[in-house]
């Protein structure tokens, strides 16, 4: 996370809202009315409906660019109206706000909590008497601007433990005799398959994934691939990915989030 402070306060959004309704707006609106100043930052609106490993993937790919005390508003809430905790917290690189279903999982994985807690003060929500359906208008979006304008977390409700907010049960690589187990975590605009094998276990190796009983080689670059050919690199958000060069891999090989792949280690010789 970058150290100095926020100079201009700083929320960013993620949803599932698409830009089709006027939802997204009606957030930025609600926003402007408790603090017109605010910068208000679009991390992304097309996650797939109420998908919450993709949110979860995004937000964690795009937290670490922003400046310390940014608040991060993340609404894919396919919970809205039930008993799910609305929260807010604190960690080391600023604020998260959103319904406790396991989209700050990722990022808490990273950065861990210093602080949470339920939103049960309803003199920062839009309304006492909050709709049923939409809680990125009525709790969390003024919530996220109350914060991002100085109003201290504990003003907003109960305390809770940190240690208790909900994990998404991604599912983790795992060694093999022959390098590393793994599956598709998401798929990109673009049509690439992004893994869940990091960086790490590939740096310095010589490397190939098999897959859908594919083997496609591994390299650097997009176009270390004839055009139309698959190709296998890591990509800008530090995970195995799996593209074709000027193609969309989701489409021309009928891979799918949650398909697993192995990434083979090769001999030197």
């Amino acid at each position: 996370m970058a150290e100095h402070q926020v100079n201009h306060p700083l929320v960013t959004l993620l949803s599932d809202f698409s830009d089709r309704d006027v939802y997204v707006a009606v957030m930025k609106g609600v926003i402007a009315q408790v603090n017109p100043k605010l910068q208000i930052v679009d991390l992304t609106h097309q996650i797939p409906t109420q998908d919450i490993a993709a949110a979860r993937f995004c937000l964690i790919n795009a937290c670490p660019y922003f400046p310390q005390g940014t608040v991060h508003l993340a609404v894919v809430d396919p919970g809205v109206g039930s008993q799910r905790k609305a929260i807010a917290v604190k960690f080391s690189g600023g604020f998260l706000v959103g319904p406790d279903n396991g989209t700050f999982s990722g990022v808490l994985s990273e950065f861990p909590a210093i602080a949470a807690v339920e939103l049960t003060n309803r003199q920062y929500w839009r309304t006492s008497e909050p709709s049923k359906t939409f809680h990125g208008r009525d709790i969390f979006a003024p919530v996220a601007a109350h914060l991002a304008s100085g109003v201290a977390l504990q003003q907003l409700g109960q305390e809770i433990d940190p240690d208790n907010l909900v994990k998404l049960n991604v599912k983790k690589c795992h060694q093999t005799e022959t390098g590393v187990g793994g599956c598709i975590q998401y798929i990109d605009h673009f049509g690439n398959l992004v893994s869940n094998i990091p960086e790490t276990y590939v740096q310095a190796k010589k490397w190939c994934v098999q897959i859908s009983g594919m083997i496609i080689p591994g390299c650097e670059t997009y176009s270390d691939a004839a055009f139309g050919e698959a190709i296998a690199l890591v990509g800008s958000h530090g995970w195995v990915e799996i593209a074709i060069n000027r193609g969309n891999a989701h489409l021309q090989m009928q891979i799918n989030i949650y398909d697993s792949l192995e990434v083979v280690f090769l001999d030197d010789k």
